[in-house]
């Protein structure tokens, strides 16, 4: 009898070890759309910040087969910011859920809560709005959709007489 009850405490430790390990991280998935033709653009370079912090986590995020990203997250993350790079990882696109006509684009932050529960859609300010509703998905759970764009000529000189 004590022998049946060793097995079945190491087999609760084992399911209470293995629910530990899995709830301490949550997945989310990106999908990061052209702001002007609503399609989906491949890359593995994101940047990921979370709770308001400078550090940048470009290793949380892996290519889905599909195009999307799947983020990694740990437990405490409250809320998150994403920026994403081309050309080699040497330029930013520009977020299109900043206001038109800001001077430097200020980092959003959205919670992570909300995009497990409902899902979250960023504004595409980049786009007319008549063109943008054509194409911008609805909310999943899960799952965070943001629009961007290259940056521009004038922006590119402006970056490179600042250096």
């Amino acid at each position: 009898m004590p022998r049946t009850y060793r097995v079945l405490a190491l087999l609760l430790c084992m399911a209470a070890s293995c629910g530990f390990l899995c709830a301490q991280t949550n997945t989310i998935t990106l999908r990061m759309l052209d702001a002007r033709t609503g399609k989906l653009i491949e890359t593995s370079y994101f940047l990921v910040r979370i709770n308001h912090e400078e550090t940048v986590h470009a290793n949380w995020v892996l290519q889905n087969p599909n195009g999307s990203g799947k983020l990694t997250l740990p437990r405490n993350a409250e809320v998150l910011s994403i920026q994403a790079t081309y050309d080699s990882a040497t330029q930013y696109y520009v977020n299109c859920d900043a206001e038109i006509g800001e001077g430097k684009p200020s980092d959003r932050w959205y919670a992570v809560h909300e995009i497990l529960t409902s899902g979250i859609v960023a504004a595409n300010r980049c786009a007319r709005a008549k063109d943008a509703a054509k194409f911008t998905p609805a909310p999943a759970p899960g799952v965070f959709v943001f629009f961007v764009r290259t940056r521009n000529w004038r922006e590119q000189a402006k970056d490179f007489r600042s250096q």
